[in-house]
């Protein structure tokens, strides 16, 4: 397909380019930290737009088998860094694969850049990004992918609120929303869906008491899940959020999920590149 690069074929734990990263071998309980890619088969993806504009993404899928459910990872504001490298996205992207047979689809919106490429287009406030929503979600369909949820971060829970209530969309798992630009009118055709939304304590936004109030009006179905301790960027709240994930997504898969890692992984660091 063009655009696509096939990496770490044979479900090794290659990271993007192959530079940079480290083999952290095979051994008992190698400890899973925020640098560990774990085995995937890797794909750098493009995804075009019905408005014309080609964005950069990658498809992660589990090395040994056929997905069970597929994430498609909508990233933070990129005006004030936000990209599909933020940490807890590239964390989804190296770790669930391999310990929760995911799909995990990420990409930059309009105008993003990241280690990966930038995005044509630039930044829409949230309107013109409805055709990258709707490009992520033709992909996963043209792929064959299941069960798809949208999942958000920050700007991204507008963008899977806003454009993302459609057929093919299983649920939304929502990671500190703040409901910007978020209004009634799109909450609600949400109601009857799975949203899951995790919020921290100390969210400058949109704290869980209000968090409970907005959704239960609007979304009255929607679960709210605090974070106790926690701030809007959930710096140091990773293992939780990415537990809390698969617990919506695949609640039949333990959690919290496994810490440590037997067999081939990777250690590598991200250029974190500024929009």
């Amino acid at each position: 397909m063009d655009g696509q690069r096939l990496r770490a074929a044979r479900g090794t734990a290659a990271g993007r380019h192959g530079v940079g990263g480290r083999i952290c071998g095979v051994g008992d309980g190698v400890r899973i930290t925020a640098n560990t890619v774990l085995p995937a088969r890797r794909e750098d993806v493009t995804l075009v737009t019905a408005d014309g504009l080609r964005l950069v993404g990658e498809l992660s899928l589990p090395a040994g088998g056929p997905p069970r459910a597929t994430l498609v990872l909508l990233h933070p504001l990129p005006t004030h860094g936000g990209m599909m490298d933020s940490h807890l996205w590239r964390k989804a992207a190296w770790r669930l694969p391999a310990l929760a047979d995911l799909a995990v689809l990420r990409f930059n919106t309009r105008g993003t850049v990241s280690e990966a490429g930038r995005s044509e287009g630039s930044f829409d406030n949230a309107v013109g990004e409805r055709f990258d929503v709707a490009a992520a979600l033709a992909f996963a369909t043209g792929r064959g992918l299941p069960d798809v949820w949208l999942v958000g971060w920050s700007f991204g829970t507008d963008l899977a609120l806003m454009h993302g209530c459609d057929p093919r969309v299983v649920g939304a798992v929502l990671v500190s929303p703040p409901l910007r630009w978020s209004t009634a009118e799109h909450l609600a055709p949400w109601t009857g869906r799975p949203v899951v939304c995790l919020v921290p304590e100390f969210d400058d936004y949109l704290p869980p008491d209000e968090a409970r109030r907005r959704f239960g009006a609007d979304v009255p179905t929607a679960t709210v899940v605090d974070f106790p301790g926690a701030r809007h960027l959930m710096v140091g709240q990773s293992d939780k959020v990415l537990d809390a994930i698969v617990a919506a997504v695949r609640p039949e898969v333990p959690t919290p999920l496994p810490r440590t890692w037997s067999g081939p992984c990777e250690k590598r660091q991200v250029t974190i590149v500024a929009s």
